[in-house]
């Protein structure tokens, strides 16, 4: 991959699923369908790459079960299809966490992108008024945090190459589709024009503040941008403890920007 994550990890050649090397244990990849995600889409009629993504939840270095596992923190990995969803790039159905039995917060979400470019779009909420909304572009290497009741999606900013992330979460997660559903998706669908991605607005939402940027670092979160996320982990597991206890940084959650 165009990344070195810290954990041995490679895609196959012709499927969206994980080979686990030396050291590193991970279950198969699961594969989420298009049939999946057609309710957020902004054409669920459309055709498109099938199986979507590939996705394996829980992959960690031999030896750090036990403390992931008592953290309440979850690694996992995914890989997108190239191509297209009818006008709209590839991407996840937009959701909301469910809030965690164990800390009673819909927890936040770190992301890191290991090949490709993506773009990781949140909203503050998934009602009539979706308060801020973010676009952020990211390519290898990048950071993305996603922060805690959000509505979101990832999505593969390429219509021709395949795209790679990684992400810390919850372990007790959990997902909610039903503000997004009802909606029929999130407040903006991002749409190929003229070589690039362009956003429409969901006219079932309220007009909304948006802003596209680039990825940035988060020193308010204590996250090392030059360092991959599962290394971070590794070496001070308690600095990314507010992944799952985000009530730790509770004061920086409400004017957050991803």
């Amino acid at each position: 991959m165009q990344f070195d994550p810290g954990l041995d990890i490679t895609l196959h050649d012709s499927e969206l699923a994980f080979d686990y090397g030396p050291g590193v244990v991970g279950p198969p990849s699961q594969m989420r369908r298009l049939a999946d995600i057609r309710s957020s889409l902004m054409d669920p009629c459309c055709d498109g790459p099938d199986p979507v993504y590939g996705i394996a939840m829980d992959v960690y270095r031999q030896g750090d079960a036990e403390e992931l596992r008592r953290r309440f923190l979850l690694f996992g990995v995914v890989a997108y299809a190239a191509g297209r969803l009818g006008e709209e790039p590839v991407r996840s159905q937009g959701h909301v966490h469910a809030r965690a039995p164990h800390s009673g917060w819909s927890t936040p979400e770190l992301f890191e992108i290991w090949e490709g470019r993506a773009i990781i779009y949140a909203q503050e909420f998934a009602a009539d008024d979706p308060g801020r909304c973010f676009a952020v572009e990211a390519g290898p290497g990048d950071q993305v945090v996603v922060p805690p009741g959000w509505a979101h999606c990832v999505i593969n900013a390429s219509e021709i190459n395949r795209m790679v992330f990684g992400a810390l979460c919850e372990r007790q997660y959990g997902f909610e589709y039903g503000g997004v559903r009802s909606h029929g998706g999130l407040a903006w669908f991002p749409v190929f024009a003229d070589g690039g991605i362009e956003w429409k607005r969901n006219p079932r939402y309220l007009d909304c503040s948006f802003k596209v940027h680039a990825a940035r670092a988060y020193p308010e979160l204590g996250l090392d941008a030059a360092v991959p996320i599962y290394r971070q982990y590794r070496r001070s597991p308690e600095t990314l403890q507010w992944v799952s206890e985000p009530s730790r940084l509770a004061s920086l959650w409400h004017q957050f920007e991803p």
